[in-house]
């Protein structure tokens, strides 16, 4: 009798916790969002897509996708690089594009000559284009599988695994205010980003500096002082379209996440 009650005991445990787990997993994402002070009308949302091509899997994407939320002011969806093909960025008339870390070679592979050129477009016609990390090295000239968006080359590009860590971000006084940041100096997660130089395509216009490296992470045989001083956030314009990138990742659980909203929100012209 005690074996038979103790088997249909731990028969009730087993089922409680499958119940407990399921609740877990299919809790919606919406229930795990994260509200933010973000200084904007909320209730005008901006229509964000971002890019992965990996199943919205990819953890720039699941950590963006946290925050985008209309409760944000924004409304956001992945899209693949056959929803780049197919033209759903301006048929589905989005606002922005983000385009997440990763590695901006497999991001470039994947949306092919004819996916980097939907993308230009879709920029080039006025929508907008943010880049972090990978996305941002995508957007500059420095390989030929490069978008060609902004007129920035990457420097030490040979130490580019210079390691990950954080570091003390310098906002110029126009980026305390795209950012809308009340302090000129921020930390935040680096995740080996590009170290953003003035390019020199003569068919490109220059972009301004909305922050700059305070302090470094030099790893890997980097060169101690590369890193320092370089540009971390930028922003410029193609065509009609707004582009801002990021070489660091506030979006991460580290932050300041309120900086990434407020340069999505700027790119996406929706405020204007």
């Amino acid at each position: 009798m005690s074996t038979r009650l103790s088997n249909t005991s731990m028969h009730q445990l087993w089922l409680s916790l499958a119940i407990l787990l399921a609740s877990v997993t299919t809790c919606p994402l919406s229930l795990q969002a994260e509200e933010l002070d973000l200084k904007f009308d909320k209730s005008v949302r901006a229509k964000v897509a971002v890019y992965c091509h990996s199943d919205g899997k990819s953890r720039g994407a699941v950590n963006l996708m946290k925050f985008l939320t209309p409760e944000n002011g924004f409304d956001a969806v992945i899209v693949t690089p056959e929803d780049v093909l197919n033209n759903r960025l301006s048929d589905q008339k989005f606002d922005v594009l983000i385009m997440p870390g990763g590695m901006a070679s497999a991001q470039a592979t994947n949306l092919g000559e004819t996916g980097r050129e939907k993308v230009r477009e879709f920029v080039g016609q006025g929508g907008g284009y943010v880049g972090i990390c990978a996305g941002a090295y995508l957007s500059t000239t420095y390989k030929p599988w490069s978008l060609n968006l902004v007129n920035a080359r990457v420097w030490d590009l040979s130490h580019w695994a210079r390691g990950t860590g954080m570091v003390t971000l310098k906002l110029t006084d126009s980026g305390q205010s795209v950012l809308k940041s009340d302090s000129p100096q921020l930390e935040t997660y680096y995740g080996q980003g590009p170290l953003l130089m003035p390019g020199n395509d003569p068919q490109l216009p220059g972009y301004e500096v909305l922050a700059s490296y305070g302090t470094e992470v030099a790893k890997n045989g980097a060169p101690v002082g590369a890193m320092v001083d370089s540009h971390a956030i930028i922003r410029t314009q193609y065509g009609t379209g707004r582009v801002i990138c990021y070489s660091p990742h506030p979006e991460k659980d580290w932050g300041p996440k309120p900086i990434m909203a407020h340069g999505i929100r700027w790119a996406s012209a929706v405020d204007k």
